[in-house]
């Protein structure tokens, strides 16, 4: 600012800077020029904008310490914020609440209410939802990305065992680490499915053989099938169970308890048949290996393991507790009703197939459901035209909540795709940034993770986020650190 500029700053107690409800400021946001009067600021005290009204007291130190340029002249401050965003934030001022502007990025929005002093508790919940919603997104990226540098660094410090032990995990966890890793999860995924046509196969009677008691038994090639495919799934599941870095965690996760339940039946029936018949009879030890046996369809589910739509598709089903819950409301209430209507009309007819309320639900969940199967039909008028009600009820019930359903598919499969998206862009960001990375290479070498990862606590130098933070992506950045960095209108959102 020049010498005629800063002669024309009014002085400390003039009228321009004393503080009271009539005094008005002048704001011009990212080119965006607005009038605010004191007795509205006032009402928030604790602003920005609030605090500009008795700055000018306090000289240039004061001043420049809330806005980024101020004209004396005109006594206008300055700020290179974002004006759509500002336009949403002076909302607090008249209404007492924030919405924000639709196309804003949420985390961005919540920058510049940071700046502008306007706590978090003025935005609308209908507003905080899609803040929640993109905090869970950047806190993805940054789990993923995380964990794709945990696979890349090499400690060295480590002794051969968590050498071993990590390099075990990453070959049976990570297909797309190696060439080798793929081919034993195609490997894994083909005998989860050979395993499975083997346990329908040996169902089949012109394949089975006679025992030495004249019963029917599983042929023996297929038993030895079946006994190579377990032993291949319980040294997979030992492998993984003794490399994991946390084995509490592992234990419990669904997906190694459905491992543990196809593993766990051939083990129990092999244990029965050598050594249950001396404690129990012989019947009452195949009616339990039968049972057993029953469990292996559970090797099945093992398959979500290999397939991101069957895991896409549980999340789904995950998401959509609240439309299953209607749905199986609406087919409860048509069956109660139409099973009862059914009955009450089909008593007329002397060779009537109703013959209580309960018996007729099987009838009202096959016609609301459009199976149909013919056992039990109406015979009278009233009852026909019954039962054709309740096919279109059913058919109306079972479709209205199908759509919200194939949208929570659709939306969590984009939004893992854009997710692995962004996670691989912003590894490409961290190796042009780290100066190390050769052209064409795919990932980061030693000196590059080094010069990426965080520094410790308590060390002299430009933190992880600052040396990324030319890269301007609202990514996964600002949530491994606690510092917060606000973006001017100038940043674009990616």
């Amino acid at each position: 600012m020049d010498a005629a500029a800063e002669r024309s700053l009014p002085e400390p107690g003039s009228q321009g800077s004393r503080a009271g409800d009539d005094i008005e400021i002048v704001v011009n946001v990212g080119g965006v020029r607005q009038v605010l009067y004191g007795d509205l600021l006032s009402q928030y005290p604790e602003t920005r904008l609030a605090e500009l009204i008795g700055c000018l007291a306090g000289g240039y130190d004061t001043i420049f310490s809330l806005c980024d340029d101020y004209d004396p002249g005109k006594r206008e401050f300055y700020f290179d914020r974002d004006p759509d965003a500002f336009k949403c934030v002076i909302e607090v001022y008249y209404f007492g609440e924030v919405h924000m502007k639709k196309g804003i990025c949420p985390i961005c929005f919540k920058n510049e209410m940071d700046f502008w002093k306007v706590d978090l508790k003025f935005l609308d919940d209908c507003c905080k939802s899609h803040l929640s919603e993109k905090r869970e997104e950047l806190e993805e990226i940054a789990r993923r990305v995380q964990l794709i540098l945990d696979d890349l660094g090499v400690d060295s410090a480590e002794g051969r065992w968590g050498r071993c032990q990590k390099c075990v995990w990453k070959f049976l966890e990570k297909p797309e680490s190696s060439c080798p890793a793929r081919v034993v999860a195609v490997l894994s995924f083909l005998l989860i499915l050979v395993s499975s046509v083997v346990m329908c196969v040996g169902t089949i009677p012109e394949l089975q053989v006679l025992d030495a008691d004249g019963n029917r038994v599983e042929h023996p090639t297929l038993e030895n099938v079946e006994t190579a495919c377990i032993g291949w799934f319980t040294l997979e599941y030992l492998l993984r169970l003794f490399s994991s870095p946390n084995k509490l965690h592992f234990a419990l996760s669904f997906m190694n308890i459905v491992d543990v339940l196809a593993i766990l039946p051939f083990y129990v029936s092999l244990t029965l048949t050598h050594l249950g018949a001396r404690m129990m009879e012989l019947t009452n030890v195949q009616q339990a290996v039968q049972a057993l046996r029953i469990m292996r369809i559970a090797r099945i589910f093992k398959l979500a393991r290999h397939s991101s739509g069957l895991q896409t598709l549980t999340y789904a089903l995950k998401r959509s507790f609240k439309e299953l819950g209607l749905l199986l409301m609406y087919l409860a209430v048509g069956i109660f009703v139409f099973s009862a209507l059914g009955y009450t009309m089909e008593q007329s007819h002397p060779e009537t197939l109703f013959k209580s309320i309960p018996q007729s639900f099987w009838w009202a969940i096959i016609t609301m459901t459009t199976v149909g199967y013919g056992d039990i039909y109406p015979k009278t008028t009233l009852g026909k035209l019954n039962a054709a009600i309740s096919f279109l009820c059913g058919v109306i019930a079972i479709a209205l909540p199908i759509h919200p359903i194939i949208n929570n598919f659709v939306r969590y499969y984009n939004k893992q795709r854009v997710l692995e998206t962004a996670a691989k862009h912003e590894l490409e960001l961290m190796e042009l940034n780290s100066g190390g990375a050769a052209e064409g290479k795919a990932g980061c070498s030693r000196s590059d993770l080094d010069s990426l990862l965080p520094e410790p606590a308590g060390e002299e130098g430009p933190s992880w986020s600052s040396r990324l933070k030319i890269s301007h992506s609202d990514t996964f950045i600002p949530l491994l650190t606690e510092e917060k960095h606000h973006r001017t209108r100038l940043q674009s959102c990616k």
